[in-house]
């Protein structure tokens, strides 16, 4: 692969039908999280390489970076931790640390590695600030005491990236990344880690942006072509979802269109209420074909035995089946034990709009019914009242009644 040629152009699929709902808290969480990762790496990434400026200048830019001057204050601990327990140069106790955390990670504890390499970055960090208090120029031993500290800061960063990313603490490993990149932009195991990370949060066209990056600097590099080549499998895999995801939005919205026309057509009314019943996959439906305004209206539909508090369930009643036709499958019921509930022994009723009651006869369709302009569907379910004919005028009347009681507790 020649060096530049990997530019994998990424699309953006238009999502102009509604997408699914999502957990605002938690997709407010993952965006200020991003945000803070993108600011932070804007502004890592500003540093120059260390070819850029002097040893001086480049130690300035670190101390009055955000990630070094909120994170790696100085403080009592880092300074007892040099003082304390450890001898030799600041240089040398980090080099110490990350010696020691090389030979953890090699054996997998990648948290021990993490703490090794925290520690040994929290001592350069300290030295670099303090360093920076001096104003003196510095010449000479010191000067290259300075560098292989910047040096070995950027080593540290690297290796505390691959924890992280062992870890899956993605964030935390691209903004490492980015610090060291901001010493030394062409660490190429800075780029990979970061492209990986990347890509393991979905970013796929900042990790395609990383990878790219590397293989600008290094085209045979094998862990970064092979990398090259995941970012495009997921960029395929994410396009894909995309597209299907946005195929599927849009049926949705034809079938409810689809729907609304239909029972506006038919001149039947529907509400829906803050708090609708679980139904599960049950719902009014165009049938055989839902994006069809010609098929026909299915309607879910409870039968209550009010006498008895009693229910059924028909999960999709027919706009064209009559009473009837499910009565004499529905009818007898096992806890009738009187036998007062056989089809032609009982009446049906359906609630108006305005707390009436119609009824309705073991001949006449749901349409029928449905398409008055005084009855409407709420949430989804057509609910059918079923009483014996020899009880019906007395639960009439008890229905009447609580519908006044209810008016005028409501009117007060």
């Amino acid at each position: 692969m020649r060096p530049n040629t990997y530019n994998m152009k990424i699309e953006e699929i238009s999502e102009d039908a509604a997408a699914p709902t999502v957990d605002q808290s938690a997709a407010a969480q993952d965006a200020a999280e991003d945000a803070e990762v993108d600011l932070l790496s804007a502004a890592l990434n500003s540093m120059p390489a260390s070819t850029a400026k002097t040893t001086d200048e480049l130690m300035a830019d670190l101390t009055s970076h955000p990630l070094f001057m909120t994170e790696y204050t100085e403080n009592d601990d880092v300074e007892a931790l040099r003082a304390l327990q450890y001898e030799g140069t600041p240089l040398e106790i980090a080099t110490n640390f990350k010696e020691q955390g090389n030979e953890v990670f090699k054996i997998k504890r990648w948290v021990d590695a993490k703490e090794f390499y925290n520690k040994g970055i929290a001592v350069l960090i300290a030295e670099i600030r303090k360093r920076q208090k001096n104003s003196k120029k510095l010449k000479g031993e010191a000067e290259d005491e300075a560098k292989n500290e910047v040096k070995l800061l950027e080593a540290l960063l690297v290796n505390r990236a691959a924890c992280h990313l062992e870890l899956k603490n993605y964030r935390s490993c691209t903004l490492d990344c980015t610090a060291a990149l901001g010493i030394n932009s062409k660490n190429i195991k800075a780029h990979f880690r970061s492209a990986k990370a990347l890509l393991a949060l979905d970013r796929i066209e900042d990790a395609d942006a990383a990878c790219a990056k590397g293989l600008g600097l290094d085209s045979s590099n094998a862990p970064l072509q092979a990398l090259a080549k995941e970012i495009i499998r997921r960029n395929d895999q994410v396009t894909a979802r995309k597209k299907r995801d946005l195929e599927q939005a849009q049926r949705r919205l034809l079938e409810e269109q689809t729907l609304r026309a239909a029972l506006k057509a038919r001149n039947i009314k529907v509400k829906k209420t803050a708090q609708p019943p679980e139904m599960e996959d049950a719902k009014i439906a165009l049938v055989p074909d839902p994006v069809d305004p010609t098929s026909s209206l299915t309607f879910p539909t409870v039968l209550l035995y009010p006498l008895h508090l009693e229910s059924d369930f028909i999960k999709a009643f027919g706009e064209m089946d009559t009473m009837g036709d499910h009565l004499q499958y529905m009818l007898p019921t096992p806890w009738d034990q009187r036998g007062e509930y056989k089809p032609a022994d009982v009446d049906c009723y359906v609630e108006t709009v305005t707390g009436g009651l119609v009824k309705v006869g073991r001949k006449v369709t749901l349409l029928k019914v449905l398409s008055a302009g005084n009855v409407e569907v709420v949430d989804e379910v057509v609910k059918i009242f079923v009483v014996p004919r020899a009880k019906a005028a007395g639960w009439i009347d008890e229905f009447k009644r609580k519908k006044a009681a209810e008016g005028k507790t409501g009117g007060k």
